[in-house]
């Protein structure tokens, strides 16, 4: 007696996924267009990154993402590629697309950022950290090199807070912490580096991280 053999199922084919590339520098097209047309720091265009997706419709053409990888981090939001943005549109500084082959790009500028922040001097800081009055009043100050994310300067910030409990307890006159920035405010104080009662010292101290954004 033979058994017939049940034929084969046929799998369904599989669906090709598409990887695309983690965030990159911009892409030198679209770097001369936003420094070109947009009057972009050029400083600044080497220092934002961009996330590209291949065209569905025409080969050689990449639709792309301009943002602030800094932003991001402050925000705790990780960034792997274009996909990455769908539900974080207000990180989007630039949309657009670019073609390889005819060298056009076409852009649409989806918020402001800014590049001409007020860099301090020693002095001035100083003079900003002496005027603290109030017990727990603070002053900030935009950091370039830092442990923190966010700001115009990348780095976050530092925080100079007038010690609530001085001089009653013992402690010193100032507390020095640093902090990520969003929208362009520290988000509480952060964390404690140290403490100081010598506001030229601090001074000092916030003028060697606070300077033009480097990276």
């Amino acid at each position: 007696m033979f058994w017939k053999r049940k034929p084969a199922i046929e799998e369904p084919p599989k669906l090709k996924v598409e990887r695309l590339p983690g965030p990159k520098q911009i892409p030198g097209l679209v770097e001369k267009h936003l420094i070109a047309e947009y009057k972009m720091d050029p400083d600044l265009a080497r220092i934002l990154k961009a996330v590209v997706r291949a065209s569905s419709t025409k080969e050689g053409v990449f639709n792309i993402w301009v943002f602030d990888e800094s932003e991001a981090l402050a925000k705790k939001i990780q960034v792997k590629d274009y996909t990455s943005l769908d539900n974080h549109p207000d990180l989007i500084i630039y949309e657009g697309w670019f073609d390889e082959q005819s060298k056009r790009v076409e852009l649409k500028e989806k918020k402001k950022i800014s590049s001409d922040t007020t860099i301090f001097t020693e002095a001035e800081i100083q003079q900003r950290i002496e005027a603290l009055s109030e017990p727990g009043s603070s002053a900030f100050f935009y950091m370039a090199r830092a442990s923190a994310h966010g700001g115009p300067l990348g780095m976050g910030a530092a925080v100079i807070e007038l010690n609530p409990s001085y001089p009653q307890k013992k402690g010193k006159r100032y507390n020095i912490y640093t902090t990520d920035v969003v929208d362009m405010q520290p988000v509480g104080k952060g964390q404690k580096l140290f403490d100081s009662d010598k506001a030229k010292e601090i001074a000092k101290w916030v003028k060697e991280y606070h300077h033009k954004r480097m990276y």
